[in-house]
């Protein structure tokens, strides 16, 4: 059975975790060929920026290209890092769009990551700064090579970790960044470029 965009007959893979944890997998979300062509316009026209953070009391490279797109008001700060949002490109609209009503809920922002190769991560964290609200939700689109996605429990310390392709749609949502971390973990498989897209809800009035 063909999936095409929103049209799903069957469903997420739902993880059902507990505590009001929501961690949904879309395989492809988009198909292949969709993918390739949205991949290919992203990776030319986003403008990608080798970044810093202020980690450990000093400042770091972060290991991969970044950019943060949005509405005018959905100004962002993590890491010791102020992100005003570039104005949105054509694509991530027409991605923005089909996200907000398979989710069912506004994102007003977009967080891209290129991963260039196995080398480049994301480390451990929560997306739980107060201007996401208490329960985000966060749908993450994934573009290009495979990577491995990693949750793990801030308490238990139960471990999921999740393959995650070439048009694969995530959504983590309820308690997701209250309870658990997330990460990218590198790797010395050989890895080809990955787009990661992070659509989110800023709420400026929680700053």
């Amino acid at each position: 059975m063909k999936q095409t965009g929103l049209d799903f007959e069957t469903g997420p893979i739902d993880f059902n975790l507990a505590e009001g944890t929501v961690v949904q997998l879309y395989k492809q979300f988009y198909p292949h060929d969709q993918a390739d062509s949205l991949f290919a316009s992203l990776l030319t026209g986003i403008a990608w920026a080798e970044e810093e953070i202020f980690l450990f009391e000093k400042w770091v490279k972060v290991p991969r290209l970044m950019c943060w797109y949005g509405d005018p008001e959905a100004y962002y700060r993590y890491s010791g890092v102020n992100h005003t949002p570039k104005p949105w490109l054509p694509g991530l609209l027409y991605i923005k769009n089909k996200l907000e009503q398979q989710c069912r809920c506004d994102f007003n922002s977009v967080l891209a990551n290129l991963y260039r190769d196995g080398n480049d991560s994301m480390g451990c964290h929560a997306d739980n700064e107060k201007e996401l609200g208490a329960n985000p939700t966060i749908a993450s689109l994934s573009l290009g090579d495979e990577r491995l996605f990693k949750l793990q429990h801030k308490k238990t310390k139960q471990k999921l970790n999740i393959n995650l392709a070439h048009g694969d749609l995530l959504v983590m949502g309820g308690t997701c960044q209250r309870f658990w971390h997330h990460s990218v973990p590198k790797t010395k498989t050989f890895k080809k470029p990955r787009i990661n897209l992070t659509f989110r809800k800023i709420i400026p009035e929680n700053r």
